[in-house]
């Protein structure tokens, strides 16, 4: 009788057993962080602590100088209007064909040596040293992170080609794409409420690594947040 009551106590337990396992709870999900949203980040230049050496043009054509940089904690930043930059490598969408000023180069290179994919690879354009300003006397260099706003959008780009230097608010093919404006070198770009914010002594490795790229914007973007 002992060796029955024993058996069947057995076969409940080892019948109870898948379901209680089957109530266990489920693990918890990873958390995911963010960086700052559009609105905190312009919340942090709504003032400008100007270290340009007077202002400058957006474009070549427009007589008025009305863009300044400005200095804020571990970054600068300035408000333009965004002209589409398709030099680098030939592609379908960047070429003599499609881009009256193309060339096949870029101020700053791959890993690899090859000039950047304008049309792949989130990048901006600073303006040449001059005497209105030196981006590398501000502590930035090619390579380095920066977050673009533009229409409640954050795009985290690096520091990837160097332009005029009396014009400022420049950025490539798939910067404009990604962020919804009209990437076209030859028509597309937009006038204005675009936003470029540049962390200092930063760099992003290798610079043509976009998912690098956002990672350390992030982390930079929040740490401005929070330190302005």
């Amino acid at each position: 009788m002992r060796k029955l009551i024993l058996l069947a106590t057995l076969a409940l337990a080892s019948a109870m057993m898948p379901a209680t396992l089957a109530t266990a709870a489920p693990a918890a999900p990873a958390t995911v962080e963010a960086g700052p949203t559009a609105a905190q980040l312009l919340a942090k230049t709504t003032s400008c602590h100007q270290i340009s050496n007077g202002k400058y043009k957006t474009d070549e054509d427009v007589s008025s100088k009305t863009v300044a940089v400005c200095d804020a904690n571990g970054a600068v930043f300035w408000k333009a209007d965004m002209d589409i930059d398709c030099d680098g490598q030939r592609t379908t969408q960047c070429n003599e064909n499609t881009d009256c000023c193309f060339q096949d180069d870029t101020a700053f290179h791959q890993s690899d040596g090859k000039a950047l994919n304008a049309a792949k690879l989130p990048y901006i354009v600073v303006p040449s040293s001059s005497g209105i300003w030196k981006y590398t006397s501000s502590k930035l260099k090619g390579g380095g992170s920066c977050a673009v706003i533009y229409n409640g959008k954050v795009e985290y780009a690096v520091i990837g080609d160097t332009g005029p230097s009396q014009i400022i608010g420049e950025a490539s093919y798939a910067t404009a794409k990604d962020l919804g404006i009209n990437p076209d070198p030859s028509n597309g770009g937009t006038d204005s409420g675009v936003t470029y914010i540049c962390f200092k002594n930063s760099s992003v490795s290798p610079i043509e690594n976009h998912a690098n790229a956002i990672s350390k914007g992030e982390s930079l973007a929040t740490t401005f947040v929070n330190s302005n």
